[in-house]
């Protein structure tokens, strides 16, 4: 296993900075996803991990040893691609077993013929067959060890990629969205499958992907990356409920985070005119901030004289399980949603089913205790919902 340092990492094309002065301490064992979208730095901080790029500024570390200078190959890491980077003329068997057997190659067996013979020769050694089988059966790839790439399907061919990785045992795992060519019923497979060779290896991976199911579902550690600047590194569940700032809590979510403008007097803040408790924690100085509740910290009713923010149903989306319920607000409110949340409404998710109907007159009730307040300005986040006392519904359930 091996711990990995990243110390002012800085990456520049030419005139463009790709990463700025990123550093991360990840321990053995640990799951770190790196999570953004597109152009936000994440493969290239994979590849300079990798070795596959070099840094314009600051060190990589393993377990303590600065490997800047150091090949790919030097430092004992299992990188698996986006695309499967399979050899179509090698059956699954030796695709897998391919790392090993180049190993035991020497220059001369790399002449054209001589190199066909020499894999047949050093893919049958005890050693090799031996682990093969292991891994094969660990990913349940016994019954296609026969069948070339091209018969496989997308879940199967990400399957012996992984194999191909783990029969080297490296020190540590890579991957740059390895599910993200797979259909969605796939992609659920592969993560748990993911997650299991995690587990049973105990090595540390490192996983590059712009779904955020994926990181949420999969990570111990995620590190949220925003044109090539951390937003925030912490654990999934502290993302969720405590965003660093109001970037990450509209990335994370889905429905994201509902942000709207709170006008703060005395210590109290207020939306579109409804009075709120004032936080434990946090002194909110007069003025403008930004209130955040993620959709669950929402209820709607149909009592348009209860205590909450007035509005009109424009969106039912039933999932089974929940329903999501987005609320254009009364107008005469004035209530300033920042950003525009999306399609400018307020977003709930609500349990079960709703009586409720398109057109449908309601209130919004929000659980105070739960909000978050970010910088106006900045959107650093002042208070998380961790650090506030639950100041109870401003009205009950509908």
């Amino acid at each position: 296993m091996a711990t990995l340092s990243l110390r002012n990492i800085s990456k520049r094309f030419g005139d463009t900075q790709v990463i700025h002065d990123f550093s991360a301490e990840v321990d053995n064992g640990e799951f770190l996803v790196l999570l953004g979208a597109s152009g936000s730095g994440k493969s290239t901080l994979l590849r300079i991990i990798a070795g596959l790029t070099d840094p314009t500024k600051g060190d990589v570390i393993f377990d303590n040893l600065r490997v800047n200078r150091q090949s790919p190959r030097e430092r004992d890491i299992a990188f698996v691609f986006q695309s499967y980077a399979l050899y179509p003329h090698l059956t699954v068997r030796e695709n897998i077993a391919f790392p090993l057997v180049l190993d035991k190659f020497k220059a001369w067996h790399h002449i054209p013929g001589i190199s066909a013979i020499a894999r047949r020769v050093f893919g049958s050694a005890k050693d090799i067959a031996e682990r093969v089988d292991s891994v094969s059966s660990m990913l349940e790839l016994d019954e296609y060890a026969k069948r070339k790439p091209g018969g496989l399907s997308g879940g199967q061919r990400q399957r012996v990629a992984l194999a191909r990785a783990l029969i080297r045992n490296p020190s540590m795992f890579l991957l740059d969205e390895p599910l993200s060519n797979l259909d969605a019923k796939l992609r659920a497979e592969l993560r748990g499958e993911i997650v299991r060779l995690h587990k049973l290896t105990g090595k540390t991976f490192v996983y590059v992907t712009h779904d955020q199911v994926e990181a949420m579902t999969m990570a111990t550690q995620i590190v949220i990356l925003h044109n090539g600047i951390v937003q925030q590194h912490a654990t999934p569940q502290e993302i969720y409920a405590r965003p660093a700032n109001t970037y990450v809590a509209r990335f994370i979510g889905s429905p994201p985070m509902n942000l709207m403008t709170a006008t703060v007097t005395d210590g109290q803040p207020a939306v579109g005119g409804l009075r709120l408790p004032a936080p434990d924690g946090v002194r909110l100085e007069t003025g403008a901030v930004t209130l955040g509740l993620r959709p669950e910290h929402l209820t709607v009713s149909a009592d348009v004289e209860g205590q909450g923010i007035q509005g009109t149903v424009r969106r039912i989306e039933d999932l089974g399980a929940d329903t999501l319920i987005g609320i254009q607000p009364d107008r005469t409110l004035d209530l300033k949603l920042w950003e525009l949340n999306q399609d400018d409404l307020i977003w709930i998710r609500q349990t079960g089913q709703t009586r409720l109907m398109t057109g449908d007159p309601c209130t919004v009730a929000l659980n105070a205790g739960m909000a978050s307040y970010f910088d106006s300005d900045t959107g650093a986040n002042l208070v998380s919902a961790a650090e506030v006392s639950v100041a109870g519904m401003l009205s009950s359930h509908g």
